[in-house]
């Protein structure tokens, strides 16, 4: 994705604040070999961007002073009430250099599995983003996980599914995460709860089932 960035000469709290009075964001782009530069940008733009999946999790041109440059989005401060970006934050790419991102996991063929389709059960996204480390030319936009093999009373672990060529995942300390739960629908789990809790008839002395009692007679009237 591309867009344009425009040079900003003032900094400071009432510098920004007059920006955005006008229709504009400050924000900075840093890192790689070149020092932090201050920019603004069209925040109408800008925010219309940033409902876009790729522009979070994609490397972006960024065309400023009649040049173009690689650069990820870093941070992004909204206004606590309004609807406007307080200021963003990008970084230089570095083609050599590996990076970490949270890239999209977009999970596919939940419907045709068996967990689903046959035993009805529900299917719990239990992470949505996967942190990666790798170089920028193989940063993918997105992660497909095909769901289409669940099975009742399973989850599917990051060691389950191959990640794209050049990228690893970065797990912080735990080595198999669980990506999806299947889970058993409720009323299933307590009929199997009330099936399980329920006494078993006693049996009598020869092994067989407890005969029933005779009803007691009244008293015969005089």
């Amino acid at each position: 994705m591309k867009f344009v960035a425009f040079e900003r000469a003032k900094q400071g709290t009432g510098a920004s604040r007059r920006l955005r009075n006008v229709g504009k964001t400050p924000g900075i782009v840093y890192g790689g070999s070149g020092q932090p530069q201050l920019i603004e940008l069209d925040h109408n733009a800008l925010f219309h961007a940033l409902k876009k999946e790729a522009f979070h999790s994609s490397i972006l041109e960024m065309e400023l002073a009649g040049q173009t440059s690689k650069v990820l989005l870093r941070d992004v401060q909204y206004h606590p009430y309004k609807a406007q970006i307080v200021h963003v934050d990008f970084q230089r790419v570095d083609a050599n250099t590996r990076l970490h991102m949270k890239v999209p996991l977009h999970y596919k063929g939940e419907e045709e599995s068996t967990a689903v389709k046959l035993d009805h059960c529900l299917v719990n996204h239990v992470m949505n983003e996967l942190d990666v480390s790798c170089l920028p030319a193989d940063l993918p936009e997105f992660i497909e996980v095909d769901l289409s093999g669940l099975k009742k009373g399973t989850s599917l672990h990051l060691a389950d599914i191959a990640l794209p060529k050049g990228v690893k995942a970065v797990t912080h300390g735990k080595p198999n995460p669980v990506l999806v739960a299947v889970v058993t629908p409720a009323a299933e789990e307590s009929a199997e709860a009330a099936a399980a809790a329920a006494p078993a008839p006693a049996a009598d002395a020869k092994g067989g089932k407890a005969a029933a009692k005779p009803a007691a007679k009244a008293p015969a009237k005089k």
